[in-house]
């Protein structure tokens, strides 16, 4: 009963994870238009908020180790719902600009902290990072394919459609209170854990972790323009970005289910890169977009939950793997966040997407490079002492 309480406790988190920035990713024509900003304020409102969850990822660990890993969780969650809600009040620059700072801090809080709290309560099976993954890709796509829905079936009113997600918000918080006063915080003072910055394993982790994020966001941001340079009408060039986003669901539960039972991280981390290189060079080549995309969705699925699967896996305490995880996310994050802008010079440059889709190619190659050189060999865990999920 205790570890499908921890379960949902997970997923409720993840869930609101990425709304706050997806929602305003899908209405980005429509808030700029309305609110006669221009495109370089408009990115902002999604680049803060990644850029936030690199920057801040380290204070995550700090917190952590100060309040207790539950606490700065539920913190991490006020602070994305209160966020949320503040962007009823005004339909504003300043506002969207505000709550996108806010609600990045505290998704990089909740980043890593998701993964110490794996490592915490499932020691033994990592695989438990697939409800993590599949929840957060869940509330992107929700909140992605139904703000214009709810923008339109509201008069128009952007600050309803952009808030409404806080409702995923109110549920978490209420959860996460009922599950820090049953969790008693303990009486034992956790040994302080620094970011592991000279460890080469973890430095490897950090820029795979920057790579597979670049590929991500700029696949996310770029794959419904390519798709209209190459004549797709805009509604099937939407529809092949739904596609991409709705595939890596099945893929995100399957791939660390796969890696839990076979233990070959190393072998699934090249197999998802692999496919991300076959749909980008369908991508060059004079055929339909859809099985491209297909492949780059099934890519993109696997390996950000076998990035977030890394750390959990290289180390013996939960303290640890959040610290492991705040470095990865911290530098990751970072280098993710100029992937999309990068893309889109080199394409101002050209005047051509192949170009681009040639520089995600080397990319690709540079991450598959690090992956092979990651040494995955297991070494003998003792689960930390008093640990719930082994009473559970």
């Amino acid at each position: 009963m205790k570890k499908k309480l921890y379960i949902f406790a997970l997923f409720i988190a993840a869930l609101n994870l990425r709304p706050i920035i997806t929602s305003v990713a899908s209405m980005m024509s429509m808030i700029q238009t309305e609110l006669g900003i221009s495109a370089l304020t408009a990115s902002l409102l999604t680049t803060l908020p990644v850029l936030c969850m690199g920057l801040f990822a380290p204070v995550a660990s700090t917190l952590s180790q100060r309040l207790g890993l539950e606490r700065t969780i539920f913190i991490s969650l006020l602070l994305i719902t209160l966020a949320t809600a503040l962007r009823s009040v005004d339909q504003s620059v300043t506002v969207l600009l505000a709550t996108a700072l806010v609600g990045g801090i505290g998704i990089s809080f909740a980043g890593p902290l998701l993964s110490s709290f794996i490592k915490k309560y499932f020691p033994a099976s990592p695989g438990i990072v697939s409800i993590y993954s599949v929840s957060m890709t869940i509330g992107a796509a929700l909140a992605s394919a139904l703000t214009i829905p709810i923008y339109n079936q509201n008069q128009h009113n952007i600050s309803l459609a952009l808030s409404c997600w806080v409702a995923f918000g109110f549920i978490a918080v209420i959860f996460w209170t009922l599950l820090i006063r049953k969790n008693k915080p303990s009486s034992s003072r956790s040994q302080r854990v620094k970011l592991p910055l000279g460890n080469k394993k973890a430095v490897q982790f950090t820029l795979f972790f920057g790579l597979m994020a670049s590929m991500f966001y700029s696949l996310t941001a770029w794959i419904s323009p390519i798709a209209l340079s190459f004549g797709y009408s805009a509604p099937n060039a939407a529809l092949l970005l739904t596609v991409f986003t709705l595939i890596q669901v099945p893929v995100a539960l399957l791939i660390p289910n796969l890696v839990n039972r076979s233990g070959k991280i190393k072998l699934w981390l090249v197999l998802c890169s692999v496919s991300e290189l076959i749909g980008l060079v369908l991508l060059l080549l004079p055929v339909p977009m859809l099985p491209a995309v297909i492949f780059l969705g099934i890519g993109a699925g696997g390996l950000f939950p076998l990035a977030l699967m890394l750390p959990i896996m290289a180390t013996n305490t939960a303290e640890e793997a959040g610290s492991w995880s705040a470095m990865s996310q911290m530098g990751g994050y970072i280098m993710g966040a100029f992937g999309p802008l990068v893309i889109g010079w080199i394409f101002d440059l050209s005047g051509r997407f192949n170009v681009s889709i040639i520089a995600m190619l080397v990319i690709v190659m540079l991450m598959i490079s690090v992956q092979l050189s990651i040494n995955m060999e297991r070494k003998a865990v003792e689960a930390p002492k008093g640990n719930e999920a082994q009473k559970s």
